[in-house]
């Protein structure tokens, strides 16, 4: 009977072995990061580990023949046949003690600049999954939370990793030289010193991996914190955090916010710190019993001096590498589970994909732009923006798409630059649908003014050379860009004129109007010669005038191009060669300026209602604020 326990007893063991091992998911992932990331450094940062590894016992190995040859010159006299050998072995202590210093200094010099490069390695490696995954993932706050848990502390705890991963070899060679000198005293020792310990290997696993459960289910609390000190602390905010009186409001929210997590992790700490008093106490009584045992058979004389002054230390410096060990051991599993993050998001893989055999891009559309059954909803959205959706831009013409919030403008820009697919239907140019396109051409025949453009802290100059990186920025094309967008008087009167810095942001720099930012971003789109020019919006914060003097260019900007421009604005829109109606994901009219206001229907009630000229009080309006700034 006793036989056959032993088998299942030993799968039992194997199992909690193979358990445990997989607590460290990604621990030989991140070790393949670093040895990429600094192979010769890490070459370097074994050797001297080693190094520092046997030093510490060869210094301890030295104590019984020191305090021997010491006890030996005390007792037959301070003569020169008793000093030299004390004389020697003084002088190879002093020795490895200042090697160790040496190769201290060395690691240290070793381990900042693994750090270093390890922190842009893993940035790099942030950024260039950052740029790569789809457009989705910065419009889903599940995805934000994945973004959130990689960069937080993503470089920090793969330096820790590898520091742990350092201790623990280092603790491994110092300690197995312990042993050796421990053994001759008692075989049952080590097996003592083990047990004494071994408690506080399974308390680190387990708060370790209970923090890191309550870190991961406080990932979005942690982000509302970040927007309420976000909100208080920048100036974006500060005039309405301060008109509408704010303040205390958001303060308080963070506030309360901040406490709840405090205490929680305050708990945490507080049990952790009671289980491992209670490991400790188990670690005194078996040093307890290991040293009495010594003195008694001391006492009996078994041992000289020399071996009870090598025990202690033997012992005592084994106890603590062995903590160290095992306290290497659970940080390890601890940062191995933060770092489980940081793959996870690296692991994302975007839906927007490159062909396998992609079709060269047309050089110049001829028969314009088609789409054609589209159907789209956003992800996690079960109501589709598109369904069955057919729509047609001529080539080298101007058309125009008005409508209400919601009504898919927006979305038909999104789809066009292919920052989505559509999960039916097509979208093509000259006939070839974008999805058998390179997305790199794709995007390059295409130029694009955003409903929301973003404000670039660089010089005018560099502010508009942006969207045409492809080639070496031109003076006089980047001139021509911002006369085109009506902002290059403006940029003249700053005080560096064009290499003036623009925004607060940095010192030195200069803000700009709204209107002015956007026309900044206007000369940015326009820089970009392509064939393609979406426009979203590209006079909503401009004044009439403003508006007046850019629209009187906007076609020869524009010649040779196709052009689609998404506006509220009806006094931009009759310009256009066709004009495209849009509600609820579908063209309800269609026309030039003058077409549609003699239909009468909704674009002629919405003109009316703009330009406030009613010709007949018992026409219904239709509601301009139904057209607002907002898609």
């Amino acid at each position: 009977m006793a036989d056959s326990s032993i088998p299942q007893e030993n799968r039992t063991a194997k199992q909690k072995l193979l358990e445990f091992w997989r607590q460290f998911p990604h621990y030989r992932r991140t070790l393949l990061l670093i040895w990429r990331a600094t192979p010769r450094l890490t070459v370097a940062w074994l050797g001297l580990l080693l190094l520092q590894g046997l030093l510490p016992a060869a210094s301890v190995y030295l104590t019984k023949p020191l305090v021997d040859s010491l006890v030996k010159a005390i007792g037959g006299g301070f003569t020169l046949l008793n000093l030299r050998p004390l004389a020697l072995l003084a002088a190879l202590m002093v020795g490895i003690l200042l090697f160790s210093e040496l190769s201290q200094g060395l690691l240290e010099w070793v381990r900042t600049a693994q750090s270093e490069y390890i922190q842009d390695y893993i940035s790099g490696m942030i950024h260039d999954q950052s740029v790569a995954v789809d457009l989705a993932f910065y419009e889903s706050s599940e995805y934000f939370d994945h973004l959130q848990r990689a960069q937080s502390d993503a470089s920090v705890r793969s330096l820790a990793l590898l520091e742990n991963t350092g201790g623990l070899l280092q603790n491994c060679i110092t300690l197995l030289a312990m042993l050796g000198i421990l053994i001759p005293y008692g075989v049952w020792l080590p097996v003592l010193l083990f047990v004494g310990t071994l408690p506080a290997l399974f308390i680190l696993i387990r708060y370790n991996n209970r923090y890191h459960l309550w870190w991961k289910r406080t990932t979005s609390d942690r982000r509302w914190t970040q927007y309420y000190n976000f909100l208080l602390t920048y100036s974006q905010f500060a005039a309405e955090i301060r008109l509408f009186d704010l303040g205390n409001h958001f303060q308080s929210a963070y506030q309360n916010l901040r406490q709840r997590l405090r205490s929680e992790h305050l708990r945490l700490v507080k049990e952790q710190s009671l289980a491992r008093l209670s490991a400790g106490g188990i670690s005194l009584v078996a040093t307890g019993a290991a040293v009495l045992w010594v003195v008694w058979r001391a006492l009996q004389g078994f041992f000289t001096l020399g071996d009870l002054a090598l025990f202690y230390q033997a012992y005592s410096r084994g106890q603590s590498l062995m903590r160290a060990l095992f306290g290497s051991l659970g940080q390890i599993y601890a940062n191995s589970l933060f770092l489980s993050n940081l793959f996870e998001f690296l692991e994302i893989k975007p839906q927007v994909i490159e062909p396998a055999d992609p079709v060269p891009s047309p050089k110049r559309l001829v028969k314009g732009i088609n789409l054609r059954g589209v159907t789209f909803r956003y992800p996690g959205d079960q109501r589709p923006v598109l369904q069955d959706f057919d729509l047609a831009f001529p080539a080298r013409q101007i058309t125009a798409i008005v409508g209400p919030n919601g009504a898919g403008k927006s979305t038909l820009v999104k789809l066009l630059c292919r920052f989505y697919d559509p999960e039916a239907g097509s979208i093509q140019l000259d006939g070839i649908d974008i999805r058998h396109l390179s997305v790199g051409e794709l995007r390059r025949m295409i130029t694009v003014f955003f409903q929301q453009p973003v404000s670039y802290y660089a010089t005018a100059a560099q502010n508009i050379a942006l969207g045409e990186l492809s080639i070496e920025m031109d003076q006089v094309g980047v001139e021509d860009a911002a006369r085109g967008a009506g902002v290059h008087d403006t940029i003249t009167r700053l005080p560096k004129g064009y290499e003036t810095l623009l925004g607060k942001y940095f010192a030195g720099g200069a803000e700009l109007s709204v209107g002015e930012w956007q026309r900044v971003a206007l000369a940015r789109a326009f820089l970009r010669r392509a064939q393609i020019i979406l426009l979203d919006e590209p006079t909503s914060a401009m004044d009439s005038w403003a508006e007046m003097d850019w629209m009187a260019r906007f076609r020869t900007l524009v010649e040779g191009s196709t052009a689609i421009v998404i506006t509220h604005r009806f006094t931009t829109a009759r310009h256009a060669d066709v004009i495209h109606v849009m509600q609820a994901g579908k063209i309800v009219e269609s026309g030039r300026h003058d077409e549609l206001l003699a239909q009468g229907g909704l674009y002629a009630q919405s003109w009316r209602a703009q330009t406030q000229t009613v010709p007949n009080p018992s026409e219904p309006v239709f509601q301009p604020q139904i057209f607002s700034q907002s898609d």
